[in-house]
């Protein structure tokens, strides 16, 4: 079994560009009144106690939401951002922090649906928890790759998968490329949200990834990374990035005015690009 446990990391800089990623996806889906799906390959337990020993080892989310926390914001996407964090934290103080599900649920609507995948017992155990009593949600105990090919094209059609191992196993760099591959032929309409590390020079894979998607020949392929510190030269993550398929129309401005303004509050050697990789066809 592997030993990645996310409660390490929650709300650090790499989570803070996955959900706000996240969010501006769902918010542009919810711009249409027909409903969606949302699928997230590796949930996690859902949300995350940062004064747990876990979190407060590295504490490594007092350089990423902490920074942002009840400070004033102009972006709309923040200000969601913020008020998704804050509902669970209503008495002001930084106690928890929404994981992926928690994000992707905060902005559903009635009729929308969120499939929740996990293999480890322990998260699945947390997340049925938290996302209990809400009719709207599915978890699945299962192998990401395999019940995100078993459980598309959903229903409603419309909809957004996000795909985000960890990469302990260099495989998953090839199994989220077979995936990928897999599921924008079997749900061409779906939008794909593929979140990656940044890592030392000698282990990063990043560009490998990028060039073995763009390669499938997908549908209007993007990319976004957020970098926080220079490249070292072996070990550490220094950001990450998200690779996205049927990347909405105009997306691109509002992680720009949102990324904007995270970038100084963040560091002085923070730096984004949002880079288009392929058209529509």
């Amino acid at each position: 079994m592997l030993s990645y446990r996310h409660s390490f990391h929650a709300g650090n800089h790499a989570d803070l560009l996955k959900h706000l990623v996240l969010l501006a996806l769902v918010r542009k889906l919810g711009e249409k009144d027909k409903p969606f799906t949302c699928l997230d390959s590796h949930a996690g337990a859902g949300t995350y106690d940062l004064q747990s020993a876990n979190a407060l080892m590295n504490a490594e989310y007092e350089s990423g939401i902490a920074r942002l926390w009840r400070q004033p914001v102009k972006s709309s996407l923040l200000q969601d951002y913020l008020h998704c964090v804050e509902a669970l934290n209503p008495d002001g103080e930084l106690h928890y922090y929404p994981g992926s599900p928690a994000v992707a649920r905060w902005a559903l609507r009635e009729r929308d649906r969120l499939l929740l995948l996990d293999l480890q017992q322990e998260e699945v155990d947390l997340l049925r928890a938290h996302m209990r009593g809400d009719a709207r949600i599915a978890i699945h105990q299962r192998d990401a790759f395999e019940g995100l090919l078993a459980l598309t094209p959903p229903d409603p059609r419309r909809g957004l998968v996000l795909i985000d191992p960890s990469y302990e196993q260099k495989a998953d760099y090839q199994r989220v490329v077979d995936c990928v591959h897999k599921l924008h032929r079997r749900w061409p309409v779906g939008i794909l949200a593929v979140w990656y590390p940044l890592l030392g020079e000698a282990r990063d894979r990043s560009e490998w990834l990028k060039k073995a998607l763009q390669q499938e020949r997908l549908d209007a392929l993007s990319c976004v990374e957020l970098t926080v510190s220079p490249q070292a030269p072996e070990f550490g993550m220094h950001g990450s990035g998200m690779l996205l398929v049927n990347t909405p129309w105009q997306l691109e401005r509002v992680l720009e005015d949102a990324l904007n303004e995270v970038l100084p509050r963040l560091g002085t050697d923070v730096h984004f690009s949002i880079e288009t990789l392929s058209e529509s066809e």
